[in-house]
């Protein structure tokens, strides 16, 4: 029997010097839900994340906070079935996150969890090119505030796709909203981007996504320019540009074909500007990476759509031969300094470390339970025990001299 949502939790076992003042944290992000009690099963979830070793299983939480029989069963409900707001939540995770990273960026993060059977929202085969095969998954993506030395996840999305939408039986199962439907990668990723923007939580911040997130560049860049939002999208060799027609303040131009050319063409074709030349750390020893960049824009859909106006920066690194095939960047920061640009482009790394951290440390891939709210609630505890020890780890630094 389940034991009920208004049961008292005693105190947890573990010492308060151990996790200095994490029931005030709890109360600043989760103070806003309506009963004491979900308050207390939040306090205890997040305790379970940031103590039960190995698998965040709701058992081993349970059982590591020593909480009374049934407290598993509860703590799952709270996650699945309790109808509560998770947005709240991760606006104060927003608030809490540009506060600590002053001049931080947009970047993403995915994070893939294999799933047996098609009952957990959203779960659908997917081929994963690191894995070399089809899988059955779920695919989570994520939006973090980034500075040159931390990354902290703010907001999720869950991939669906048509035939998970169109089955009525397991919508209504998983309790998907009616608003919710298949979408692809880029389009996700504008929506986060529209939360945050919406929150206000700090001035503009360009948005960053490396490889790592596959999108449609031609779309994502022409719908954050309608929205006069900054951005650096790694894109394909392949990646379809044209030449500038009027080059950006300070950019050369040169006159060429009309018709689409891959980036790595293009630049092959002897249309970027001299080098900027920059040291890189490889297997200990520094290498020359030779930066190039050319005004260009995206084609569009039709001759009078917006991307094809827009004159954008393609950048691409050359490494040293044989070490690492060139990338290939498009950004709308024509008047930035290349230095600036380049800074940007080695923060998805710090991304997906702390993806693999949230992973291996805070049960990011430990849902249990299959529908969508359950889903949310899970990532949302997650982000929270997450920026929970990037403070404490903040605030024990040593002051510099």
């Amino acid at each position: 029997m389940a034991v009920p949502q208004r049961a008292v939790l005693p105190q947890p076992r573990f010492a308060d010097d151990c996790m200095p003042d994490l029931s005030g944290f709890t109360e600043d992000v989760f103070g806003y839900l309506p009963r004491v009690d979900q308050r207390r099963w939040a306090d205890a979830y997040l305790r379970g994340l940031l103590t039960a070793p190995g698998k965040k299983t709701v058992s081993q939480m349970a059982k590591e906070a020593r909480l009374p029989p049934g407290a598993a069963q509860a703590l799952q409900q709270f996650i699945s079935a309790s109808p509560w707001d998770w947005s709240a939540a991760r606006e104060s995770l927003a608030r809490k996150a540009a506060a600590r990273l002053p001049g931080h960026s947009l970047t993403v993060g995915t994070t893939l969890v294999e799933k047996r059977g098609e009952h957990s929202v959203g779960v659908h085969k997917r081929f994963v090119p690191e894995a070399g095969r089809t899988v059955n998954c779920q695919v989570g993506i994520g939006l973090f505030l980034t500075s040159g030395s931390e990354s902290i996840p703010v907001e999720w999305s869950l991939l669906m796709d048509e035939a998970w939408c169109g089955d009525e039986v397991r919508r209504r199962r998983a309790r998907v909203p009616d608003t919710v439907r298949a979408e692809p990668a880029w389009a996700h990723v504008l929506d986060l981007t529209d939360r945050i923007a919406a929150l206000k939580v700090s001035g503009p911040a360009p948005l960053v996504v490396d490889r790592h997130c596959p999108i449609d560049a031609t779309r994502l860049a022409t719908h954050l320019h309608l929205r006069e939002r900054d951005f650096v999208i790694e894109v394909r060799p392949d990646q379809p540009v044209l030449p500038a027609l009027h080059a950006a303040p300070g950019i050369g131009t040169r006159p060429g074909p009309v018709r689409p050319v891959g980036a790595q063409q293009f630049m092959r074709e002897g249309r970027g500007r001299h080098p900027y030349v920059i040291g890189a750390e490889q297997g200990g020893r520094t290498r020359r990476v030779q930066v190039y960049s050319a005004p260009v824009r995206l084609p569009g859909s039709s001759p009078a759509a917006p991307s094809t106006q827009r004159v954008h920066r393609l950048i691409a690194e050359q490494f040293p031969a044989g070490r690492r095939p060139a990338r290939f960047w498009i950004t709308s920061l024509g008047d930035r300094r290349t230095d600036e640009v380049l800074a940007l482009l080695r923060r998805p790394s710090l991304t997906h470390a702390a993806v693999q951290r949230l992973e291996d440390d805070f049960g990011l891939l430990d849902f249990e339970g299959r529908s969508f709210p359950g889903w949310h609630h899970h990532m949302t505890m997650s982000s929270a025990a997450y920026l929970y020890r990037s403070l404490q780890h903040g605030a024990r630094r040593p002051a510099r001299l």
